[in-house]
């Protein structure tokens, strides 16, 4: 249990959070001027430390390099005390090393064997994500002597909190001068590259000394950077980029994406920041194979009508760009739209505000990489074979998007036919587009409001929930802040633009626990919840929940809905910070 680390906002596996010293330290932070070590255990026995408010006390300890096995770690494990202060384990990172430890009492935890796999990419991943599943989640990870600027974005990514400026120090002694991508040697240098106060000396008075001082203000200046991305939610933009100047460290975050599970359970369902789509790495992004997984396994298309099929636009979201109203004037209610784009592949009209369809921006070349046109063109077929339609129209330039429809055509059955001429938004391409629908029977503005909410509800809940949720509704207001009513009027739910979710009320709440769609609960004690559940109060919570999901919160005195702060398996093991954000409670 720890009385000292919280974490307030999360980006993926990375955390920012508040070590709780007498002087409070915001994380990812370095740990240089933080510790007080109580010694190994190996040359001879050690009191129990009283502990210091001032610092984080690392118990006494037994550590292990890296490939010791497990029979010698398990033989000589260490019983860590409960001490009233600030404190930390130093571990193996391992199953057996982690686990043996994951129930100390303690604030943090210390790798030992972090020499062991720096500079080695997938075992460097397996060491962290081994830990981080094994300790409790409100705890900080600590890996000493392994931070330099060039990779502390991609430590703090795969999910480490404390660092220190060891190996910082050291690469200054041995006249290495360190910055954001790479090091140089000091003999190389013919001007000092930064403004640190350190570098404020005529080059030829600049030492070893200096060189030291600077690394150390070149990594601490770095954490700040990084302390701001995970604010913005936006750390991930920028690994991809800074990654790219040592192989490993570009060889990480791709280990880490193949490690889907890991992050997922981490990253949030909805945010505000906007994801900038500026490589190929993009398409790995939790938050896109997540979308492509939700509307080719859980989305069903609810109209009768054939599907158009049209290029995605930059306003965000498509129907308020003037293309997307062009195409809108054309179609008439007569066809089911979706959007065609990389990197999210296939979007469906009723999803277009929905995380991260209306939040991300791409390079726009014209042109399309075979990894793009791969990725597109498997969410479209996946799209087809789940969906039925009569035929499709794909009113699409040639640049790469009657490409990936031709590919997709080949596999499928539906038919495709090809409207456009030049370009979408010429006055033939629209003509096309609009003779092609002759005959096509409407449908009303009405129907398409009741079927966006059950799509909505599918997206977010799972397969069948929007049916199982809503075989009857009606919804009042004006897209998009629709309002879901049940017949006799009550209020069931409200539809969110800024995400393009659903905010349900406590009837909606109530309905959705006696229907047969998935429900996300959390279980609390004893409690009437006002503006918030804590995690010392949730007894326990489904694995399902991700952070800004919708929850239901029941308790023997209360029954209340509301928005995970934390993921399912979060609010299971941790002893502090906010759980869910209440919208409304009831006494029962």
């Amino acid at each position: 249990m720890t009385d000292y680390f919280e974490v307030h906002e999360r980006d993926g596996a990375a955390r920012l959070a508040e070590l709780r010293l007498s002087s409070p330290v915001t994380t990812p932070a370095l740990a240089d001027d933080l510790l007080a070590d109580a010694a190994s255990l190996w040359g001879e026995d050690r009191d129990v430390p009283e502990g210091d408010a001032d610092a984080l006390t690392v118990l006494p300890h037994r550590a292990f390099p890296a490939g010791t096995r497990d029979p010698v770690v398990e033989s000589f494990a260490v019983e860590y005390p409960d001490v009233d202060a600030p404190t930390a384990a130093v571990v193996k990172s391992d199953a057996t090393g982690a686990a043996g430890a994951a129930s100390a009492p303690v604030d943090a935890y210390a790798l030992s064997d972090a020499g062991g796999f720096l500079g080695h990419a997938s075992a460097f991943v397996d060491a962290v994500i081994e830990v981080r599943e094994s300790v409790p989640a409100d705890t900080a990870l600590y890996l000493p002597g392994a931070a330099t600027p060039a990779n502390a974005a991609t430590l703090v990514y795969a999910g480490v909190d404390l660092l220190d400026a060891k190996r910082a120090r050291i690469k200054g002694s041995q006249g290495k001068y360190l910055t954001t991508d790479g090091e140089r040697f000091l003999a190389d240098l013919d001007e000092l590259p930064c403004a640190c106060p350190a570098c404020q000396v005529p080059r030829a008075e600049f030492d070893r000394a200096d060189c030291e001082a600077h690394n150390v203000n070149a990594l601490a200046g770095e954490l700040r950077r990084v302390r701001r991305r995970i604010r913005e939610g936006r750390l991930r933009d920028y690994v991809e980029g800074q990654a790219r100047h040592e192989q490993w460290l570009t060889a990480t975050f791709r280990e880490l994406d193949a490690q889907y599970g890991y992050l997922e359970e981490r990253t949030p369902l909805v945010r505000d920041s906007e994801l900038t789509a500026a490589s190929e790495d993009t398409l790995r992004r939790v938050e896109i194979q997540r979308f492509a997984d939700r509307v080719t396994g859980r989305y069903v298309n609810r109209f009768r009508n054939p599907l158009v099929l049209v290029p995605c636009s930059a306003t965000k979201p498509y129907s308020e760009s003037q293309s997307h109203a062009q195409f809108h004037d054309a179609i008439q209610y007569r066809a089911h739209l979706a959007s065609m784009t990389s990197p999210i592949g296939v979007v469906p009209q009723e999803l277009e505000l929905t995380y991260p369809a209306q939040h991300y921006d791409t390079v726009v070349t014209g042109r399309w990489s075979e990894d793009e046109k791969s990725f597109v063109a498997a969410v479209l077929r996946r799209y087809l074979e789940r969906n039925e339609y009569p035929r499709v129209v794909a009113h699409v330039p040639d640049e790469g998007y009657r490409h990936i429809c031709e590919r997709v055509e080949e596999e499928v059955d539906v038919p495709f036919e090809y409207t456009v001429a030049n370009h979408p938004t010429t006055t033939d391409s629209i003509a096309n587009l609009m003779s092609t629908l002759d005959g096509e029977l409407k449908y009303s503005k009405r129907e398409r409001q009741h079927n966006t909410v059950r799509a909505l509800a599918d997206y977010m809940l799972g397969e069948g929930a929007g049916d199982d949720l809503f075989e009857k509704l009606n919804t009042t207001s004006r897209y998009p802040k629709l309002q879901v009513r049940d017949d006799d009027g009550e209020q069931l739910a409200t539809m969110v633009p800024n995400y393009g979710v659903l905010a349900f009320t406590l009837a909606g709440a109530r309905r959705w626990v006696e229907s047969d769609a998935p429900t996300k609960r959390v279980e609390i004690d004893g409690f009437v919840p006002r503006g918030s559940v804590l995690a010392p109060g949730i007894l326990d919570a489904d694995d399902d929940i991700r952070v800004g999901d919708e929850v239901v919160v029941e308790g023997p005195k209360a029954f209340a809905v509301g928005r995970a702060s934390m993921s399912g398996p979060e609010m299971r093991s941790s002893t502090r910070g906010e759980a869910v954000q209440v919208r409304h409670a009831e006494e029962t």
